[in-house]
């Protein structure tokens, strides 16, 4: 039995939820006087007596450290200073306190850290069909919808009577499952089983009381629909995007655990979800939250609760972030979660901007009014007065009088969200715009629900029609709406708001693990849109990685009830060594750029959930063999021991570098000659010969030992030994290079990207 269990003292971090819109602030520390109340986690060691087992006895310990309660103060008047006690997750609590309390609680024995908080801010009818889930041979029927697979979502709320959280056909929730139902009546069902809201540290921070599990801003609803939604049928938006909605795993129960109540969402109240979701029985956690900048993963919540919950055999999938296209901005990176990027899909809601010199450029927006005319009107640029607010199409920045009745050219960028800016122009009086991209954000768009007649045109375009303004004194332009159009061979795509590697905390684990559909994507939504005033529009697009997590958590729960045997780690293996690196057109995975996208932007390639249902080898991790890793890393034996829940001494551990850990990519530090192992796993075929293929990175050798793998029995492993050196040919002016490593049988290619830093 394990002596200690160390409890991470992180920040109480206010999560970002990973909208595209809006701009992302870095976190802060929440300012206090010294004689003043803050939020602190604190880890503390558990005690050798085994008494200390129920929840009663841990709260006793945790009060232990507490100082005594005010005399000057009634008891009624008290506030709450001990927020939660934690079961599964960590050992330890939040609680309210002074520094000077603080000061008294770090000198007591068995005190091991404290962190204050940190204050960070906010962050489909067709995905099924353009992911293959339909077809005969999909994961669909193999799976059986997800059915029996419980996925806890960490988010806003839900909407409990919503028809994509209609329980028809659903069969009630395993005996396993030990969650509750804080909505009233019978707003629960066989399909959204439990709702639960956790407000403590919310409610120290700014008040917010007796508030229920129900979704006040639609995040919520949209990634618990995405993942687990009933079919609905004559779903859509703004008459737009027609068809049956679902999520990834019809079959599969929902549970909400509420812990974002506006801006921020507090780390504390995450940690009391992840703690609950663990001990209630989840087998997927799906996470659309994360940081601005990645923490190392001991003073990572979301790290140290995802550890915590795939020891229990629970899968984690979490948002990528949306802080792209620049390099080193993902997060939630750890080796045991998996990391998901955003992707187009081959669905685009056309809006065409066509100029009066004839020139027409195609873009999209979900409001498609019938009655705007075709004919030109005014065009004039927002930002000809030179003030880069008007140019950005910033509040209160237009005048009504340069603007009334024009079409208007905005540009992208400045933190306004891009339905603020419409609303700017709306306001001015204009009578549509043009919504042009930043540079950065090159060919991507997304289709939004406009205040105006709009169209979200490419950077390329935006510069051809700026051209136009500047080439003519009468400059016009109307918008043409064309609808939806299925079909985009350029999708998948990566999108230019998803996250990108390296992975700070640990470059050498290549992240994103993959990316998926998270590119104006239709779900569940709690209220009618503005522009409708159709009580029954309850569907609404939106884009972001909070998108495509979902999507990767459902399909997880799919492969959850497909292989019930299979650890979290095998289900990873199995998403990513089987992932897609080609688009529809059977070309090279492009990015915002219209470029071949790199594997900091991609991973190991967009998600193929068929193919993952047969990978016919995996790259199996137990929750042991992060230790070693972790020790690489130079992390101290208390700091992995907040990850662990137990004593560490790394001195008796063989430690190991990153690129040693048993994973389904490699991501290379090269300097001198390396070499690193890795093993498979049979899940195919018991009788299987497999070969090696190998891409080498550019001025690369690659050499595999052995060069060909037989199996004769399901579950045969068999290691194989990946050498990598530096050719006379290598480019000394180059960064990185990348390639990859495949095992091809009759029916199975097992790819590994690999990555390679020169140094």
């Amino acid at each position: 039995m394990d002596v200690f269990y160390f409890v991470a003292l992180i920040f109480m971090l206010s999560f970002h939820i990973h909208f595209t819109q809006g701009s992302v602030l870095n976190p802060t520390i929440e300012k206090t006087e010294t004689n003043s109340f803050q939020t602190y986690i604190i880890h503390v060691r558990k005690p050798e007596s085994k008494i200390f087992t129920q929840s009663e006895d841990l709260m006793n310990w945790h009060n232990s450290f507490m100082p005594p309660p005010a005399t000057t103060t009634s008891t009624m008047e008290q506030p709450r200073r001990m927020l939660y006690s934690y079961r599964n997750v960590l050992s330890g609590f939040a609680a309210r306190l002074t520094e000077e309390e603080l000061r008294g609680v770090e000198k007591k024995d068995g005190f091991i850290s404290a962190h204050p908080q940190r204050i960070l801010h906010r962050q489909t009818t067709h995905t099924p069909e353009f992911l293959g889930l339909q077809q005969q041979m999909g994961l669909w029927k193999q799976s059986n919808l997800g059915k029996g697979v419980i996925i806890g979502v960490v988010d806003s709320g839900i909407t409990p009577n919503h028809p994509s959280f209609n329980d028809a056909g659903m069969p009630p929730p395993p005996s396993k499952w030990k969650g509750r139902c804080e909505l009233n009546g019978t707003a629960c069902n066989n399909k959204l089983i439990g709702a639960r809201t956790f407000n403590v540290a919310a409610t120290a921070m700014n008040g917010t009381q007796n508030v229920p599990p129900i979704d006040e801003d639609g995040h919520g609803t949209h990634t618990s629909s995405t993942a687990a939604g009933a079919f609905v049928d004559y779903a859509e938006v703004l008459g737009n995007a027609k068809g049956t909605a679902t999520g990834m795993a019809p079959l599969s129960h929902v549970a909400m655990y509420r812990v974002c109540f506006g801006d921020p969402c507090p780390e504390a109240d995450i940690l009391a979800a992840l703690d609950a979701a663990v001990e209630d029985g989840v087998d997927i956690i799906s996470i659309s939250l994360g940081l601005s900048e990645p923490p190392p993963f001991y003073n990572d919540s979301t790290a140290i609760g995802a550890f915590a919950a795939i020891q229990k055999g629970i899968f984690v999938s979490c948002a990528g972030g949306n802080l792209g296209p620049s390099n080193s901005t993902i997060v939630n990176g750890a080796p045991w979660i998996l990391t998901v990027g955003a992707s187009t899909i081959d669905r685009t809601i056309v809006a065409t901007a066509k100029l009066g010199n004839g020139e027409e450029f195609d873009g999209e927006s979900v409001f498609q009014p019938s009655s705007f005319p075709s004919t030109l009107l005014p065009l004039a640029y927002a930002g000809k007065n030179g003030n880069q607010q008007s140019a950005v199409c910033a509040n209160r920045s237009l005048s009504d009088t340069d603007f009334r009745g024009k079409v208007v050219l905005c540009e992208r960028g400045g933190g306004i969200a891009r339905i603020a800016k419409g609303d700017e122009v709306k306001r001015a009086g204009g009578a549509a715009m043009i919504l042009m991209n930043d540079e950065i954000s090159g060919f991507s768009l997304s289709a939004d629900a406009h205040a105006l007649p709009a169209t979200h045109v490419s950077y390329a375009a935006g510069l051809k029609i700026k051209g136009y303004i500047n080439s003519t004194a009468t400059p016009t332009a109307t918008i043409l709406f064309k609808g939806t159009i299925i079909g985009n061979s350029l999708a998948p795509a990566v999108t230019s708001f998803s996250s990108r590697g390296p992975n700070l905390p640990s470059p050498g684990i290549l992240k994103p693990d993959i990316i998926g559909p998270g590119s104006s994507i239709l779900a569940a939504w709690p209220f009618p849109l503005d522009n409708s005033t159709d009580s029954k529009s309850t569907f609404n697009i939106m884009s972001g990685t909070s998108m495509a997590c979902p999507h990767l958590s459902g399909i997880a729960a799919l492969l959850k009830s497909s292989h019930p045997d299979w650890s979290p780690a095998a289900i990873k293996s199995a998403i990513m060594t089987s992932a897609d690196t080609l688009n529809l057109e059977h070309t090279p995975i492009v990015d915002e750029r219209n470029q071949p996208a790199d594997l900091f932007a991609t991973g190991s390639g967009h998600v193929n959930p068929s193919r993952a249902n047969d990978p016919g080898l995996v790259y199996d991790i137990e929750p042991d063999d992060y230790i070693p890793y972790l020790c690489g890393l130079g992390y101290s034996n208390r700091e992995i021991g907040y990850l662990a829940q137990r004593t560490i001494k790394c001195s008796e551990t063989s430690s190991i570098p990153e690129a040693q850990l048993n994973y389904p990519s490699f991501s290379i530090a090269l300097g001198s000659s390396q070499t690193f192992t890795r093993t498979v796993t049979n899940v195919g075929e018991a009788y299987s010969s497999y070969d090696v293929m190998v891409t080498a990175p550019e001025g690369v050798s690659v050499t595999i030992q052995p060069n060909k793998l037989n199996f004769s029995e399901i579950n045969q492993k068999e290691t194989y030994s990946v050498a990598f050196s530096r050719t006379d040919s290598a480019d000394k002016t180059a960064d990185y290079a990348q390639g990859s490593l495949a095992w091809v049988s009759a029916k199975h290619i097992v790819r590994s990207p690999i990555l390679v830093k020169f140094v």
